[in-house]
């Protein structure tokens, strides 16, 4: 049964949606969501879902040392990254090799990197008049958005769609597919 920590920045809706499709299964556990930002709303979340959540303050993910040592005190297998804005630190991939994933809200390469992320990409892909976007689900490497791509879903786009009719879009994608692949990744751990 693999144990998956939760990674997540702001509202944790990703996370949520996450810990429900799992919901009344044995096979896949979820003992702790990572945050690095006390106010975030994925607290919420995790408590109203019984599951713990824990505070790191940005230094914690430079260096990575106390975060890994959580990780490893609850036994995770695997990190997945729903809304977590920060660069994950190498001393966290060499610990997880292949085991650590993101969604990003666009169909990568395009619309990737430092500062590509939420609004700004769909503001992004909006401008540069995309006729589709999409999620990219990925390893996560040692740089912004560029890790092994696992899998991709797209969306059309009309030129009269506005960033947040985009962001809807994406959104339903994302929630419709990240569990899924999630759970063909590591179903047979």
């Amino acid at each position: 049964m693999p144990r998956i920590a939760l990674f997540a920045s702001g509202s944790g809706s990703n996370a949520e949606n996450i810990i429900r499709y799992f919901e009344g299964r044995a096979d896949f556990s979820f003992p702790l969501v990572v945050s690095n930002r006390a106010d975030a709303y994925v607290h919420e979340r995790a408590k109203a879902l019984g599951v713990p959540s824990v505070t790191f303050p940005r230094e914690d993910f430079v260096d990575g040392t106390r975060v890994l040592e959580r990780l490893q005190a609850e036994r995770v297998d695997a990190v997945v990254l729903a809304g977590f804005l920060l660069r994950v630190p190498q001393v966290l991939i060499d610990a997880f090799p292949g085991r650590i994933v993101n969604i990003h809200p666009a169909l990568l390469p395009k619309f990737g990197g430092k500062g590509m992320y939420g609004h700004h990409v769909h503001e992004a892909v909006k401008a540069a008049g995309e006729t589709e976007s999409g999620i990219t689900i990925h390893h996560v490497n040692g740089q912004y958005d560029e890790g092994d791509i696992i899998f991709q879903a797209r969306c059309p786009i009309s030129p009269d769609d506005t960033p947040d009719d985009i962001a809807r879009k994406v959104h339903e994608l994302e929630y419709e597919h990240y569990p899924q692949v999630i759970e063909q990744l590591w179903e047979n751990s």
